[in-house]
């Protein structure tokens, strides 16, 4: 049995070390702290007795668990990303840990009135009775991807501590970045060496996913004309007005807000401007890829329609794709999610097989020859105050990665 408290320290240990991801930093990695994370995992994983533990220049922690059989049977992998999101700070995390949760509020900051509760966040009542680990209100918590990284860290030392258990050859690695989407831009496939690999990066118990979002990036720059406001008219261009008709020329109910499932959308996620000029960020996203290229024609379109109006180029759309759905590359090999799903069955997890309303490095991975299904990590309400995640989730999600590494053996 994996040992709660030991798996608890570890998380612990993990999401104290800041490794806030920087997206405004061509750098790589991004932050210099990423490093700080990843020089203890490498002490971490030769300590627990992995090989070929290598970090290289680009901060990519990969290792290997040798296979201890006298056949030969597909190398696996498992992934997951040492850096957490910039959405949220991820500095000073002070953890605070709710033994036998009763289902009800968990006062995470008293002086600031800030409450986990079960009335907005209904997902804790799935874990009563359970020790869930939250934040002080003040940072996000790091489960997000410190999660995945401590069960595989832990997998990989249950194994190699119970030598009886059967495995093939097992890779993992650890990525810089993924936050700001570049986590498997440097992946070396090639040297990683496996036939399919796992990120370990999902949020609930039982999420095992293969679908994820069409991604891209969207800059609309308007630019306008300043004239003194008592002598504007006819002259005087506002850009933050052309900004607002742009804005509103997009369907108002296509937003993150307003869908779900496989429902794409438009998402403002940035707005700078003054008369003179305006900047617009957004994120486009749709899961089918005919949607998803009708999304990125809409926006030249209402820039079009708007400059024909104007009788001038005010409005510039730059699109630029970021990641695509991995389903067309998991498809034709989907024994891999079906090993996944049986080890949940056999481990009594309802396996929740979804959609990803995002992407992971696996998205990427998928397309670069590394074809990677997205297990559950454990945590909730990712990169905020309100993240949490319970330990008996952990250790499940520990499990199910010892399991894959059995079932492979048996196919």
């Amino acid at each position: 049995m994996i040992n709660k408290q030991h798996i608890t320290n570890r998380f612990i240990k993990y999401i104290t070390i800041d490794t806030e991801s920087d997206p405004n930093n061509p750098a790589f990695p991004s932050t210099e702290k990423q490093w700080d994370l990843a020089k203890v995992l490498v002490e971490d994983l030769k300590e627990i007795g992995m090989q070929d533990v290598d970090l290289d220049d680009n901060c990519y922690i990969m290792a290997t668990l040798p296979s201890n059989l006298n056949y030969k049977v597909p190398t696996i992998g498992f992934i997951a990303h040492i850096d957490t999101s910039p959405d949220f700070t991820g500095a000073n995390v002070n953890p605070q840990i709710v033994e036998n949760y009763n289902g009800k509020d968990i006062v995470l900051n008293a002086d600031q009135n800030i409450i986990l509760s079960p009335d907005y966040f209904d997902d804790l009542l799935q874990y009563k009775g359970q020790t869930i680990i939250t934040t002080d209100g003040k940072t996000l918590l790091g489960a997000d991807d410190k999660a995945g990284i401590t069960e595989i860290v832990s997998a990989m030392e249950y194994l190699i501590q119970n030598p009886e258990i059967k495995h093939g050859k097992i890779r993992i690695c650890f990525t810089p970045d993924e936050e700001v989407g570049k986590g498997a831009h440097l992946f070396d496939v090639d040297k990683f060496g496996a036939e399919w690999a796992y990120t370990m990066d999902g949020s609930q118990i039982g999420e095992l996913e293969y679908e994820n979002f069409n991604a891209a990036g969207a800059k609309v720059t308007i630019t306008g004309k300043i004239v003194h406001p008592g002598y504007a008219k006819g002259k005087m261009i506002n850009s933050m007005l052309i900004a607002n008709q742009f804005i509103a020329a997009l369907p108002l109910s296509e937003v993150p807000e307003k869908t779900e499932g496989y429902e794409g959308f438009f998402h403002l996620h940035d707005l700078n401007g003054n008369v003179e000029e305006t900047v617009l960020e957004y994120i486009i996203r749709d899961h089918d890829l005919d949607l998803f290229e009708g999304r990125k024609k809409l926006m030249l379109k209402v820039a079009e329609d708007l400059n024909k109006n104007h009788g001038q180029e005010l409005v510039k759309v730059e699109i630029k794709d970021q990641y695509f759905n991995m389903k067309e590359k998991i498809t034709p090999v989907m024994h891999i999610v079906d090993i996944a799903e049986e080890v949940m069955k056999d481990l009594k997890i309802k396996p929740l097989i979804k959609a990803i309303r995002g992407g992971t490095d696996g998205s990427q991975l998928s397309y670069k020859g590394l074809p990677c299904p997205n297990i559950f990590a454990g945590g909730h309400n990712f990169h905020g105050r309100f993240e949490y995640v319970p330990v008996e989730s952990m250790i499940k999600a520990t499990e199910v990665i010892v399991g894959i590494a059995k079932k492979v053996t048996e196919k």
